[in-house]
């Protein structure tokens, strides 16, 4: 197909001159006078190799190619007035699409409020929200198939991603109902040495995984890890079963299992750190915009 060489100001002028069928008030409209604007139409029709308008004595009108070039015309100025407003909103930050990794456990804690707040400001934005752990989310920001994680435990920064705490909880030991300290309003970490642990694989967020197991050490016992799971949910299942105990994040208690007890444990000064994390490079600037709203809005922590 042969590509068209058409002028913009060409075309908008042929299509306030089809609208108007007078020259004086569509150059009135175009902001030019007559001259030029016969110019403009007599290149443009010099191009499609026809004419586009009759002209008699005190009249014009369209011709056959005219009322078809029209329609075309008119489309093909419209879709560009709306590409450029839609390049505009995506530049400056008010639409576009904003990729956000997160781990399972903060759709209890950070996620709803942090998405609530940014639907509010920028409704026009399109947001395309995915379930990892902590190692996927980091690896997906460095493979640019995310632009924003919020995760558990973050690694140091690094000349490629950038990190930033913004929320910090308290540990809870994960019991079933039916286990002889679930007895008590909070229990030692030391009392826990001869149970069966239920823990989150260690690759799949080592920090967090290595905070769990020190407290344990610092009681005086390795934990004996007798499952793993990849979701917290998942790992609250299994201790319901009897399976085991675990040591989870504060906000796990949000989730409502009739056979499982969470307890405070003492001593309780360990804690877990929540994060937003982003590619320092980004060009995104809806990136700073969902910073900015965590600066502006930050969760609060028990």
């Amino acid at each position: 197909m042969e590509r068209p060489e058409l002028p913009l100001p060409q075309l908008h002028a042929f299509v306030v001159l089809a609208e108007e069928l007078h020259f004086g008030r569509a150059a009135a409209r175009l902001g030019i006078a007559q001259p030029p604007l016969s110019q403009q139409i007599r290149r443009l029709e010099n191009k499609v190799g026809y004419a586009l308008f009759s002209r008699e004595p005190g009249r014009i009108g369209l011709t056959p190619a005219g009322r078809e070039l029209l329609p075309a015309a008119r489309h093909a100025l419209t879709d560009l007035a709306e590409g450029l407003t839609a390049a505009r909103e995506v530049g400056s930050g008010r639409a576009g699409r904003l990729r956000i990794g997160f781990a399972a456990s903060l759709a209890l804690t950070v996620l709803p409020g942090l998405l609530r707040t940014f639907r509010e400001r920028f409704p026009a934005v399109a947001l395309d929200i995915q379930e990892m752990t902590t190692t996927p989310q980091l690896a997906a920001l460095r493979e640019r198939t995310i632009d924003i994680g919020l995760l558990r435990e973050p690694p140091a920064p690094d000349a490629e991603l950038g990190f930033r705490t913004v929320l910090t909880e308290p540990f809870v030991a994960v019991l079933p109902t039916s286990h002889p300290l679930a007895v008590q309003r909070a229990i030692r970490v030391e009392q826990l040495a001869n149970c069966p642990f239920v823990l989150l694989p260690r690759a799949v967020g080592p920090p967090l995984y290595d905070q769990i197991t020190n407290l344990c050490i610092a009681a005086g016992f390795t934990p004996q890890v007798a499952q793993h799971a990849v979701e917290w949910q998942t790992v609250c299942a299994l201790v319901e079963t009897g399976l085991g105990v675990s040591l989870a994040p504060y906000s796990i208690r949000r989730i409502r299992l009739k056979g499982v007890a969470f307890r405070r444990i003492e001593p309780n000064s360990a804690r877990t750190r929540v994060a937003v994390a982003w590619r320092k490079n980004d060009s995104n600037p809806l990136v700073p915009r969902l910073l900015a709203a965590l600066d502006r809005d930050p969760p609060g922590g028990p």
